[in-house]
């Protein structure tokens, strides 16, 4: 039996961020798809539920620990893949540079991303009967000011190289390569923010990036015929 198995939806930016971290880990896991739009969102259905009572992805099972090997919240889920696997480390070495890191993650994982999540344009739709535009208004002004705090503290700070923190991928590339990914498929323009497109770019050009890219996992939905 594979020790791990991830629960994901290839869409999901946190799915996306777990994966991201058990390829730069080497990690070979089991995924098991969980489509958030399908029969009414299979993470809401009691089988799911039974295993994430959040209803939420991903979530991974490390088998080897036991019943305490379930992990939710996609950066516990990432820092305890580099506490049980450290090479390659996905913080820095420095304390200070630790905060940096972590910093920016958060900032995208619980400023930008969870007011523009799946449930959230849902529940605008269906409590307030929003329109389409005005949903996607909402999701570009929650992009446009976070991205634009990100623009300008990544553009001036000594750290960043062609990553966040240097030249080599963290947690936070881990967490700005999906957010990007996701403006981009809402047709967010993006020319205001270069230094967080060079940077996502070229972490999204890693073979571990690439390999968890959203068209790429096998729960993918078709391509649309043109």
């Amino acid at each position: 039996m594979t020790r791990f198995k991830l629960y994901t939806y290839f869409r999901s930016s946190a799915s996306y961020r777990a994966r991201i971290a058990l390829n730069l880990k080497g990690i070979t896991y089991e995924q098991v798809g969980i489509h958030l739009v399908k029969d009414g969102g299979q993470q809401l259905l009691p089988a799911y539920r039974a295993v994430n009572p959040d209803g939420v992805v991903p979530a991974l099972v490390d088998h080897e620990a036991g019943d305490a090997g379930l992990i939710t919240q996609s950066l516990a889920l990432i820092e305890y893949l580099d506490e049980t696997f450290p090479t390659p480390p996905l913080l820095p070495a420095k304390a200070i540079d630790r905060a940096y890191v972590r910093s920016i993650a958060l900032q995208i994982a619980c400023d930008i991303h969870p007011v523009n999540n799946l449930r959230v344009l849902k529940y605008l739709k269906q409590q307030f009967d929003v329109t389409d535009a005005q949903k996607d208004a909402w999701y570009a002004h929650w992009i446009q000011s976070g991205f634009a705090s990100l623009e300008a503290r990544l553009a001036t700070d000594p750290r960043v190289g062609s990553c966040v923190f240097g030249d080599t991928p963290t947690l936070a590339d881990l967490c700005l390569v999906p957010q990007v990914w996701n403006a981009r498929r809402f047709k967010i323009a993006l020319d205001a923010y270069p230094t967080l497109v060079r940077i996502a770019d070229h972490a999204a050009s890693l073979p571990a990036f690439a390999a968890a890219e959203p068209a790429r996992q096998p729960d993918a939905d078709p391509p649309v015929p043109a």
